[in-house]
């Protein structure tokens, strides 16, 4: 049995001059292969930066600086850009914070989320 997506203490920092930034501080939970997850908390508190991380996706400035990625037992955080191509959208996805661009508002979320899974 595989153990899916597993974020182990993330850390993620946001460097602004003398001053580092801290919104990810910590972050632990697990995935089970085949569970849809939602990071819901209030504006501001790293669910983005989280989700990002896990995707390799930070934008410049902001780096993981602590704690570790895994899917399936192996550490996202270590992989070379051209694997992780493969991982994001084959293996991994996730909606981005843009709805009117990621869901269309005609069908429902589910059946969109059941039409990328049959993909």
């Amino acid at each position: 049995m595989t153990e899916g997506l597993v974020l182990r203490d993330l850390r993620v920092a946001i460097e602004g001059g003398e001053h580092v930034l801290l919104p990810v501080d910590g972050v632990s939970f697990g995935v089970a292969p085949g569970q849809c997850v939602a990071l819901l908390g209030e504006s501001g508190c790293g669910k983005s930066l989280t989700a990002l991380a896990a995707m390799r996706l930070l934008p410049e400035g902001v780096k993981v600086v602590g704690g570790d990625v895994t899917l399936d037992g192996e550490s996202l955080l270590d992989l070379p850009e051209r694997r992780m191509r493969g991982v994001r959208g084959g293996r991994l996805a996730m909606i981005f914070q843009e709805p009117m661009t990621s869901l269309n508002p005609v069908l429902t979320v589910g059946g969109q989320i059941h039409e990328s899974l049959r993909a």
